[in-house]
């Protein structure tokens, strides 16, 4: 952990020295025109280029609206965008490079740079539902050569506003980024990132995540403040040798129509080394917190520590699963505390566009998971002074779950199914159902449940090491005789009150 906040100091100093010797150059002197219509691709990269090769500074952006397809951000240069100002990307999607090295599209790249900025408090703004749509369009006349899954083009050839490979030294500070086509902004295998004060506004299209950090080390986000209709802090990997630690996530908010904070759903390398303070997540369709491994990835020493979680449909969901034939993922030493989460009964992301789908919705209200696959248990998880208000009503004549050991060991593994706590539709608790795991440990743990509720609170299966001290249990309209902890296949059992 000292380590984690060592690196938080060292890339918030780089980033002053580096911004405080630089020299700057107004976008306006090389010919950019802020008057929101002419594509400015050219002139901008020329700034750019020129910037770079003189010795490095920033690039100014003000007075207006600058038009613009894809382009590159080069060593030592920093676009810095002034309040009222705004980068526009281009309604042509011809105007949008796919990068041969990163496989992706997007407005704005940096590619194997270093000492790299956007800053200012102006907005970025790839005006991706018109982009994407039109994309589409270009598809369905051939044009665009794509499968058109869902009448969607792939999310590799949809612009990004950001997009980031294999650079050192990057500093993201202050701005808004808002309407990508596609994801919103990727650091991919890039090392010494801080993101600190942005604000995303990302919810017009189709997996408009809110960052993606994508086998990266020594990253620091700050006061950040995130409104995505997909996963907003995401961690994934994308190669077998990838690497990703030494990750602080502090004073954020974020809200999403899919995930809050989540490891995946691509995790093929190493995650260790993770750190989240003071995290805020609200009005989110799935869970506030979602660590997966499902594609033979190792995870471990992660540490979440302060949590409110706000209306959100699921506030924890740990999962390991094997949808890759071979591969053997694992995940141990996960720290989950301080946490206060309100789940409701109602849809959490009602009205917001791009919302999560109606279907996919559980029958009743699904617990917090720690859930792993037979013969890969999840290893060493720590719960403490943790509260959580769930709005029961699960209606046994509804749907039911029973907790007898024919019926629990029935429960279906799903383990090449995607990580998400509503594919088992109906689980057998109202606050945790912990599987396939060893060495758990809940300490002040307060669970309640406003409604009534048939299930017990809590049901552990094939556990070896559950130790429970001052766990309490509140569900008011249920008898007192009602057994709230079931137990199947559990060694090494503990319950101090």
């Amino acid at each position: 952990m000292k380590k984690i906040f060592k690196l938080a100091a060292i890339l918030c100093l780089a980033a002053l020295s580096f911004s405080a010797g630089a020299k700057d150059y107004l976008a306006t002197d090389f010919g950019a025109k802020a008057d929101g219509q002419t594509l400015n691709t050219a002139s901008l990269q020329a700034a750019i280029d020129f910037i770079s090769a003189n010795g490095g500074g920033r690039l100014i952006l003000k007075g207006g609206d600058f038009v613009t397809g894809t382009i590159y951000i080069k060593s030592d240069v920093t676009l810095h965008i002034e309040e009222g100002s705004r980068l526009l990307g281009s309604l042509n999607p011809w105007d949008y490079v796919r990068d041969p090295d990163a496989k992706w599209t997007s407005m704005v790249f940096s590619i194997k740079q270093k000492n790299i900025g956007i800053t200012g408090k102006g907005e970025i703004n790839c005006r991706g539902f018109q982009v994407a749509t039109k994309g589409v369009d270009y598809a369905h006349l051939g044009l665009i050569k794509d499968p058109l899954v869902l009448d969607r083009l792939q999310e590799a050839k949809r612009p990004e506003n950001l997009h980031f490979f294999k650079c050192d030294g990057i500093t993201v500070r202050d701005i808004t980024l808002r309407d990508p086509a596609s994801w919103n902004q990727q650091y991919d295998k890039c090392r010494n990132i801080l993101v600190d004060g942005v604000k995303v506004d990302a919810k017009s299209y189709w997996n408009n995540d809110g960052i993606d950090i994508v086998d990266c080390s020594d990253v620091v986000i700050r006061n950040c403040d995130f409104d995505a209709a997909d996963d907003v802090y995401c961690f994934k990997s994308h190669s077998k040798d990838g690497l990703s630690e030494n990750i602080l996530v502090e004073n954020c908010r974020g809200r999403s129509s899919a995930n809050g904070i989540k490891f995946g759903t691509y995790t093929l390398g190493k995650f260790r080394h993770f750190r989240f303070k003071n995290m805020y997540i609200y009005d989110t369709y799935r869970s506030a917190l979602t660590i997966a491994t499902v594609d033979g990835a190792s995870i471990e020493d992660v540490e979440i520590d302060g949590l409110t979680s706000i209306h959100t449909g699921n506030p924890i969901f740990i999962r390991t699963g094997s949808r890759r034939p071979g591969e053997n993922p694992y995940m141990k030493d996960i720290v989950i505390k301080n946490v206060y989460a309100e789940v409701p009964f109602d849809k959490p992301d009602a009205g917001y566009s791009y919302e999560g789908p109606v279907e996919d919705l559980p029958r009743n209200v699904c617990p917090s998971g720690i859930q792993g696959i037979p013969g890969m248990p999840i290893q060493n998880i720590r719960l403490e002074n943790i509260t959580i208000v769930y709005p029961g009503q699960a209606d046994p004549d509804y749907a039911f779950r029973g907790t007898t050991k024919a019926e629990l060991e029935a429960i279906p593994e799903l383990e090449k199914s995607y990580p998400e706590f509503s594919n088992w539709k109906e689980l057998p608790a109202w606050g945790f159902y912990i599987r396939h795991a060893e060495g758990v440990s809940m300490e002040n743990v307060k669970i309640s449940v406003a409604g009534e509720d048939y299930r017990p609170a809590i049901v552990a299966d094939d556990v070896n090491g559950l130790n429970l001290k001052g766990v309490q249990i509140s569900q008011p309209t249920a008898d007192k005789k009602k057994k709230q902890i079931v137990t199947n296949n559990v060694k090494n059992y503990k319950n101090k009150k």
